[in-house]
């Protein structure tokens, strides 16, 4: 597996693109600049259907707000107030989604790249002390690979030199259809999740963990995305559609773990997520607004779904969630796995 120049960022560096691809027809392509997922192609009868929101050329990618395909860090989601205590020290984040920092600044840097005899990519990086005002010198390692089983597998790995909070996801956006319909309300989607996390008006979990029961976040059983995404429950005009998190019902344990599955409206194609995650955070596009254009489509409201798997948001301010505190000597290390149907 050779890249490819895919461009030249504009400070100058260079921008490789790596193609994988597996003996059933499925190609992921992905790019060192943000480690970003720029185009996966399921076979299909005219050929082949992307199922991924993206952009043609390295510009779309650094003027991209949305996080289009990207990995994102140090820490994914929210945390309140952009500021967080470590042994007794306050730190100051970015603050870039209101008073709150969000997501963070690594998916907007050139990584590393080499490849494996396997076809396994590895991206590496390190975020420097005080990057984000996060603490600590970070050594980030992300590995994609496709197999013949029409898996592609996610990996995370970090080291840090002081006491810092972690927490990795991806952020591709997902259309199974292919633009076919205007909105992604017609997928049919399950989670495998029994609870939600509460947030306030602007998405900061209050702490509170809620039965999915009874509410229109229960995606226990299979139903379309759109059913009750116009609800007037209180959780959802918050998020203006689904923006939530959903704590994952099996244990965390060292081998990914099904945490949903999203198939078109047709049937024709579907994506089963497995995780070492504890949580899976839904997002519908709820923000896209018309502005964002890539690959011959316009990025309008509710054209694409999220499944960012994860750990909990603003858990540097909730003792009671799972930590992503990330001690010297210690790795951090998660996987989430795609496995593609068609």
């Amino acid at each position: 597996m050779k890249p490819e120049h895919f461009g030249v960022t504009e400070d100058g560096q260079d921008v490789d693109r790596f193609e994988l691809r597996n003996r059933n027809g499925v190609i992921v392509s992905c790019i060192n600049y943000g480690c970003c997922i720029t185009n996966i192609l399921l076979p299909s009868a005219s050929g082949h259907a992307d199922i991924v929101l993206g952009f043609d050329d390295t510009t779309g990618y650094e003027s991209d707000n949305s996080g289009q395909g990207a990995f994102i860090g140090r820490y994914a989601n929210r945390i309140k107030g952009a500021g967080m205590t470590i042994g007794g020290r306050d730190y100051k984040l970015t603050q870039n989604d209101g008073a709150n920092y969000l997501h963070g600044s690594l998916s907007k840097r050139v990584f590393t790249a080499e490849t494996e005899s396997d076809g396994t990519v590895i991206f590496k990086t390190i975020s420097e002390d005080g990057e984000d005002g996060f603490p600590g010198n970070l050594k980030i390692t992300v590995k994609y690979t496709l197999d013949d089983e029409d898996k592609f597998t996610m990996e995370y790995l970090a080291l840090t030199d002081a006491d810092t909070h972690v927490n990795f996801t991806n952020h591709a956006y997902f259309d199974l259809a292919e633009g076919i319909d205007e909105t992604i309300e017609n997928h049919l989607l399950q989670i495998e999740s029994d609870v939600f996390l509460e947030a306030t008006d602007d998405l900061i979990p209050t702490g509170k963990i809620i039965p999915v029961d009874g509410t229109p976040l229960d995606f226990r059983h299979q139903k379309t995305i759109g059913r009750d995404i116009s609800s007037d429950d209180k959780h959802i005009k918050a998020g203006r559609g689904y923006d939530h998190s959903f704590i994952l019902n099996l244990p965390k344990t060292k081998a990914p773990i099904l945490a949903a599955e999203a198939c078109a409206p047709n049937g024709e194609r579907s994506i089963r997520v497995f995780t070492t995650q504890p949580a899976i955070h839904l997002y519908t596009g709820n923000f896209l607004d018309g502005t964002l254009k890539g690959k011959g489509r316009v990025f309008t409201r509710r054209s694409a779904f999220c499944l960012e798997t994860g750990h909990y948001a603003d858990s540097p301010h909730h003792p009671e969630f799972p930590t992503t505190l990330l001690h010297p000597g210690e790795e951090f290390h998660e996987t989430t796995v795609l496995q593609f149907g068609f």
